[in-house]
């Protein structure tokens, strides 16, 4: 009882939490240096790989019959993770871009 009381507290805490990206900048790419938009190409390739083993692990949790409104929670919650993974993969694809432009030797 007391676990399924603190998974449902941490699913709510999830929807509230969730980090968003903001609007996608290509100038911001534009000061970069090659090296620079390789990290950044990791880094949002492990961004989108944390947030879908979050929205994996949101998926796959049982909530209790009992729990009014715990399967629509976790459906928001799994759906905001979603949009972030979109987000993020746009925001790879513009970086990459960037990448393919500046960089001859990253190709």
């Amino acid at each position: 009882m007391k676990f399924i009381a603190i998974s449902i507290a941490t699913l709510l805490l999830a929807a509230g939490c969730s980090s968003t990206t903001g609007s996608i900048s290509p100038a911001k790419y534009d000061k970069m240096n090659c090296p620079e938009l390789n990290n950044a190409v990791g880094d949002t390739a492990t961004d989108i790989s944390r947030t879908a083993i979050a929205r994996g692990r949101v998926a796959n949790t049982s909530v209790p019959t009992w729990l009014l409104g715990g399967e629509r929670v976790k459906t928001v919650v799994a759906n905001r993770e979603t949009a972030r993974i979109d987000r993020l993969q746009q925001q790879q694809q513009v970086i990459v871009a960037t990448r393919r432009q500046r960089c001859p030797a990253s190709q």
